[in-house]
């Protein structure tokens, strides 16, 4: 009967450890995807942040991993303390983050920080349940099935904050169920194998139970108003909607009676001048088009370009692709959008697609007059995509014989060689170009890139510039700023801060263009 119930024993014991691995592979993963989002939101260049926080952490496990070889007795309580302290770290990570954004400016050294400690504790962790384990199972099976639930453990966390922790639950109640989660562990684990542990020990691990139970539970309670002060800190004008969707972040704030869109702490638009913005986008090519019935919007989630479109009676069809679904629903339900969109989107004669833009027009079998592009400005590699002379020549692939396409391309001053970059792309990919820039009161000087496929350069600029948009209800553009945005000054001044030769065309393979564009004056702004 002793040797029956002896292995058992040791089996359901294993199990408990094979559960700790099992959650620790998860909440590491997880721990990894939030702080890598973190780092994104506040300082920028996803493909960067990504690569700086998963390369800490990975140093950080392997640092633990080295140091877990001085802990040499009492190893199911090193472990259990090393699960509360991962509890806290994780679950109060994006309430931190906040906070020290909303007093300093060391954002960045403060996430890979954090990164480097979460990941020391996950290297402190493996090695330890290894040893603990190594009781009950050969070397053999030990290591395998050890690492086999890390493994299996880490899967289910990255389709967790895929598909439900970043959707659903957003960056303030993410870290809590992810703490949650280390904390469960490590109460399991202290309960089943409670008799193993001396009684002096059990009273220290009782106190940091309690205390880091009402710490996770104040956190909760608090979180959201602490992050909403902290994101308040980023604005200068009070925030009144914020949320964190599956692809970024969006906040409208608001300055008196107007409004300001933010997606991932980037203006994108506001009610105070979004009209020198949007006309320029929309009615040069709308009204440099003989007939404009079907007209292609990439990007525009806001709904306002899209209302300017649909002023063109001739009209027949507007399809506009946006990735977010969070971004085109918002516009066509929060009243700040839906007052400046006109409910645009309720039109019937408007199609909104929520897919990548460059899968769509790879995909599409549609042809258009127009194509309006206004797109996040390419300040990563993933946006960089669908400004690149691939992107650009599926664009011309599915424009009709006398086509024509616009797109927003940043500042022409601000970011002069990002901005010649998308001009010399278009013209690679077959297209005429001319270059027009407005000043638009809270962005500065902003530009913009046409593209024919009937007319070269210098015969789009002139007639470019007859243009007097007398059959189209307008607030600001006319003929007269047709001549001023068509016109730069001199092309020494260009040409003597960036030579020619010095820009690149951009392509997927070669993408050159989003680090003329982190590269830029932006300082000035």
């Amino acid at each position: 009967m002793e040797a029956t119930v002896q292995p058992t024993n040791q089996k359901r014991k294993s199990a408990i450890l094979k559960i700790a691995l099992f959650a620790t592979g998860l909440s590491g993963i997880v721990a990894e995807y939030i702080l890598s989002t973190l780092a994104t939101y506040f300082l920028g260049d996803s493909i960067l942040q990504w690569t700086l926080v998963v390369s800490f952490m990975l140093f950080a496990m392997g640092l633990g991993s080295h140091l877990s070889q001085y802990f040499k007795g009492k190893l199911l309580e090193t472990f259990i303390i090393i699960e509360f302290t991962l509890t806290m770290l994780v679950s109060f990570s994006a309430i931190l983050v906040y906070t020290i954004h909303a007093y300093s400016s060391y954002n960045g050294i403060f996430i890979y920080g954090l990164a480097i400690l979460v990941g020391m504790m996950i290297g402190l962790e493996i090695p330890i349940v290894t040893r603990l384990n190594q009781e009950y199972q050969s070397l053999r099976v030990n290591i395998a099935s050890v690492m086999e639930q890390d493994y299996f453990g880490s899967l289910l966390g990255g389709l967790f904050f895929a598909f439900v922790a970043l959707p659903y639950l957003g960056m303030t109640y993410t870290p809590f169920i992810l703490g949650t989660v280390n904390f469960t562990v490590a109460i399991l684990l202290y309960f089943k194998l409670k008799h193993l542990i001396q009684p002096n020990w059990q009273f220290r691990l009782n106190v940091m139970m309690a205390f880091v139970f009402l710490a996770i539970t104040l956190g909760c309670i608090y979180a959201k108003p602490i992050i909403i002060f902290g994101e308040q800190k980023k604005y200068k004008d009070k925030v009144i909607y914020e949320f964190q969707s599956r692809y970024q972040k969006l906040v409208i704030t608001q300055w008196k009676n107007h409004y300001w869109l933010f997606i991932n702490g980037n203006q994108q638009l506001s009610t105070l001048d979004e009209e020198m913005y949007h006309e320029p986008l929309v009615h040069p090519v709308m009204t440099l088009s003989a007939n404009p019935q079907n007209v292609l919007v990439l990007g525009g989630g806001d709904g306002a370009a899209v209302r300017e479109i649909l002023k063109y009676p001739q009209v027949k069809d507007i399809t506009l692709v946006d990735l977010d679904p969070a971004m085109t629903q918002l516009a066509k339900t929060h009243p700040v959008l839906t007052q400046l969109n006109d409910s645009a989107f309720y039109d019937p004669k408007v199609t909104i697609k929520n897919m990548d833009a460059f899968i769509y027009m790879d995909q599409t079998k549609k042809f258009f007059d127009v194509i309006i592009i206004d797109l996040p400005d390419p300040r990563t590699v993933e946006l960089g995509k669908l400004f690149s002379k691939e992107f650009y020549q599926l664009c011309r692939r599915h424009l009709r014989p006398n086509g024509l396409m616009i797109a927003q391309s940043g500042s022409p001053y601000y970011s002069t060689r990002a901005y010649e970059c998308i001009n010399k792309t278009m013209q690679a990919a077959g297209f005429g170009t001319t270059k027009i820039h407005n000043q638009v009161l809270t962005l500065g000087e902003w530009g913009w890139v046409i593209a024919s496929k009937s007319l070269k350069d210098n015969q789009l600029k002139e007639t470019l510039r007859k243009l007097k948009f007398k059959h189209v209800k307008t607030k600001w553009i006319n003929n007269e700023s047709m001549l001023l945005m068509t016109s730069f000054g001199k092309d020494t001044y260009f040409k003597n801060r960036i030579p020619d030769s010095t820009v690149r065309v951009n392509t997927i393979h070669d993408p050159v263009l989003y680090r003329y564009y982190l590269q830029g004056n932006w300082e000035l702004y």
